[in-house]
């Protein structure tokens, strides 16, 4: 049996949204058990999200140390940003990501994983990209507000990255999942084996 994730939809009675906000909302929905019952389910809709790992030539991840109000913590993390355009192709969006929060661009690029962030309460998709043959971008540096002023910048080894991961001392699912896929990859049939930079995404449909 091949084990591959499948689209399903079971029927839905019923829909509100009793909270919106600035970039997400809470959706309620009344959806129909296959025994035949109704139960109520609550989540969060998103607009998706990209996040890149950029891989420099000696083997180093870059990443941003930033506060994280909900989880009261300053979680070290990949560049990474909202789809803010429906139907925005996600690699520009992650190109811009890459740019404004660390002033970087790179010339290869790569799907590393695409993954729901918590399936269970939110209907997030992150598709994360691997980024290669990095350059520091050219013209001023964006802008950054908010959280993002207080970012810490830097580049990190890709085995102590690891390490951190299996030692329950990083905690970012983005970052977690794309140092892991990245591992995985390089002992399996190679980074250039990896997906395309405009592979179809059925989560979150865009026009190449």
């Amino acid at each position: 049996m091949a084990i591959k994730d499948t689209p399903e939809e079971w029927t839905v009675t019923a829909t509100t949204t009793p909270f919106t906000g600035n970039k997400t909302s809470v959706r309620t929905d009344e959806v129909v058990m296959p025994d035949g019952s109704t139960v109520t389910r609550d989540y969060q809709v998103h607009p998706g999200s990209v996040a890149v790992l950029a891989l420099d030539d000696e083997g180093r991840v870059l990443v941003l140390r930033q506060y994280r109000h909900p989880v009261r913590q300053k979680l070290w993390e990949i560049p990474a940003g909202l789809l803010d355009i429906p139907g925005e192709n996600p690699l520009h969006a992650a190109q811009r990501e890459l740019y404004e929060e660390a002033h970087v661009k790179a010339e290869d690029w790569r799907v590393l994983a695409d993954v729901y962030t918590t399936p269970g309460g939110c209907d997030e998709a992150v598709r994360i990209f691997l980024a290669r043959e990095l350059s520091e971008a050219e013209g001023e540096r964006f802008e950054v507000s908010e959280e993002e002023a207080d970012m810490e910048l830097a580049r990190v080894p890709q085995a102590e990255l690891v390490r951190g991961v299996l030692a329950g001392e990083l905690h970012n699912n983005c970052l977690v999942v794309g140092v892991l896929a990245l591992t995985a990859a390089q002992s399996g049939d190679g980074l250039d084996a990896l997906r395309p930079a405009d592979a179809q995404w059925p989560a979150r449909p865009f026009e190449a």
